[in-house]
Order: structure tokens, then sequence, then C-alpha cells
């Protein structure tokens, strides 16, 4: 298999469950993983990179050759997630995102590979999410430059792109992901319940720097994990997008008090522009009625304890 994104949230969950995997099941397989800083990888996950079954490959997704290997599966997830490279070089980031996915479309159409996993998001879609969230068949959002974030259009171009690429004969799923909680994600970058788990881990008041409106839902990395695997093998996935995330509603302010509860620390929480309500285009919440009817796919950890197991792992790190 070959794995882009790897080094990732993301692609270190798909990692550490292709491990348990392999050695559970005596599966014999193994994955590439593309990166552009091998070393670097390894150094921050040690435990994945010495796995028999993982290969480090060198090399940018828009460039690398590696015709020499035929794929049978391929999972493409690389994409630049900073905001600041989003926002400050937005051509940078859809070159990597349309180039990179074209190149990787190419290279399993060639190998032959049986599946190709693209890697999206919820954001492809239009805004706001209806009140029982964005389904498959919701509107997407505009091109660019109409679109002012380079990541929401160059994923609706990558989108586009596979389904071409499906049209000329390679097995295609999409996957749309929306918002996890979970060991390894950052608590520095760009992702509020992140920065919450960071705030309470650090005894700092756990700060919303908004009203706390905004609704959001949190699936647990595992459960991610699952659903992305299973979306790359069952045959039932094959010519479809699905949503992966969770349908449970929780807004903002709602999140900060129970990372403050779960943590077992004794912050507070600041509502900084509290009864000051943002606007429209605030929910962002997915319908999974697809993945549970067509793969039999539901989440299995509830916010709470994928918070709980969040915060321990990231205590066991630093201890």
């Amino acid at each position: 298999m070959l794995l882009t994104g790897g080094t990732g949230f993301v692609g270190r969950w798909l990692l550490s469950a292709f491990i348990h995997a392999d050695r559970t099941h005596g599966l014999d397989a193994h994955v590439d993983v593309l990166t552009r800083d091998p070393r670097a990888f390894a150094a921050a996950c040690p435990e994945l990179a010495a796995s028999g079954a993982v290969t480090l490959v060198t090399g940018d997704v828009r460039t690398a050759d590696l015709a020499a290997t035929a794929y049978t599966h391929v999972i493409h997830g690389a994409t630049p997630s900073s905001a600041g490279v989003n926002g400050d070089r937005p051509r940078e980031t859809l070159d990597v995102i349309q180039t990179g996915t074209n190149h990787m479309l190419d290279l399993a159409a060639r190998g032959g590979a049986a599946r190709f996993l693209l890697l999206s998001s919820g954001a492809v879609y239009e805004p706001p999410a209806p009140a029982d969230g964005f389904d498959e068949s919701s509107p997407l959002g505009a091109p660019w430059p109409r679109e002012r974030s380079a990541y929401h259009a160059g994923k609706r171009t990558a989108e586009d792109l596979a389904w071409n690429a499906a049209e000329d004969g390679l097995e295609v799923t999409v996957a749309r992901l929306f918002a996890f909680v979970g060991p390894f994600l950052p608590l520095d970058r760009h992702f509020a319940i992140g920065n919450f788990i960071g705030d309470a881990l650090s005894g700092r008041t756990i700060r919303v720097k908004g009203d706390g409106s905004p609704v959001r839902s949190y699936l647990y990395a595992a459960d991610m994990a699952v659903w992305l695997w299973t979306m790359l093998l069952d045959p039932a996935a094959a010519g479809a997008a699905f949503n992966v995330g969770s349908e449970r509603p929780v807004t903002i302010a709602e999140t900060a008090r129970l990372v403050a509860a779960e943590s077992e620390t004794a912050v507070g929480v600041t509502i900084l522009n509290e009864g000051s309500p943002s606007g429209a285009g605030r929910r962002y919440l997915p319908s999974t009625a697809r993945a549970r009817a067509k793969l039999g796919l539901e989440p299995t950890i509830d916010l709470s304890e994928a918070i709980r197991r969040t915060v321990a792992w990231h205590r066991g790190m630093a201890s």
C-alpha cells in the first residue's frame, strides 16, 4: 500500500491501526509512507517508523517517482493543513493539493491499483450546515478564487480529479473528514478542542476566543481510523463519497466546559465575547447516514470518554 500524509494526525492513526492489524492477524501487509522528511517523522514517531511493515519513502507528493512499485491500494491525504500556509501562500496550498492529487491518481492508475481512497474534507460543502448536518448530496462551495480558502477550494478540485479518474476505471472512494479528538492531536494549532486540552493540562484558564456559539462535533480518532480503513477495503464503498465524523452537536463553549470537567483540573473557562453572537455559517456537522447504511459504521466512543483518553495520553507523553 501507499500512504501520503502519513506524518499528520490522521496519517499517524491510520498507521497505528495498520500496524496493530498486521501484527494481530498476520496479514503480511506492507505500507510505504511518502514523506519529505523521514528523519523528522522517525524522531517524532519511532514506534511507527520502526515497524517492519512500514517503509518511509523520501519525496514530494507532486513529483515523487514511485513507478517502480505497483501498489494495490493508495490512500492519498497529503495536504498543507497549516492555517498559515493556507492564508499566506494560497497558491502553494492549491498546487500541493491539485498537482499532488493528480500525480497520485496517475501513479495508482498506471500501477493497476485496486482501490484509491482520497482524504477530502467536510469543508467542501457550502456553509452553513442544515439542522441535521451536511449529507453527501449537499451543495458544494465555490471554486478558487471566489472561495477565499485555498484549502477548501483545493479539496473540491481534488474530488473532481478523483471522479474523473474513476470514469477512466480507477476504483475511487472519497472520505470527507470533519473534526476529531484523540492522541496525536496537536495542542497548539488551529484545532479548538486541542487548544482547550492544552490549556487544561498547563493549568491555564481555557479561553474561548469568540462567543462560544459555533456548533461542532467530534469523532474519536480510533473510530476515524476504523472508518477510513473500511472505506478503503470494503467493496461497498467503491465509487462513493462518505462523511467521516460524529453527528452529536456540541457548541464550542460546551466543548470547553467538557474539557475542563473531564481533564479533572481546577481550571476555569472564559468566553471572551460572551453575549455577542458571531453570525451565521457557524454550524459544521455531518450526517453519517450513508456510512451507517452502506458500511455499518457507528461511533463507539462518546465525547467525554474521547477527551479523557486524549488527556491521559498527553499526560503520559509528558511524564
